[in-house]
């Protein structure tokens, strides 16, 4: 099965109830898109330069308990 679906492409299994497909890795990451690893997200993806990370100072609300 992993042989015809890395030579022939995805292979359908069924059973009663279910149905499965398998596929090579590169069929896999096809249908997904390409997408930069994390790694690769953190390095390129966008700046936090301009993120406000201050904490609010106002007072927090009073609450009878």
């Amino acid at each position: 099965m992993v042989n015809l679906a890395l030579s022939e492409g995805p292979q359908r299994v069924s059973t009663h109830k279910d149905t499965i497909v398998v596929l090579a890795e590169k069929d896999y990451e096809a249908l997904l898109g390409t997408r930069p690893d994390f790694r690769e997200f953190l390095l390129t993806g966008p700046s936090f330069e301009d993120l406000d990370l201050t904490r609010d100072s106002t007072p927090m609300h009073q609450v009878d308990l």
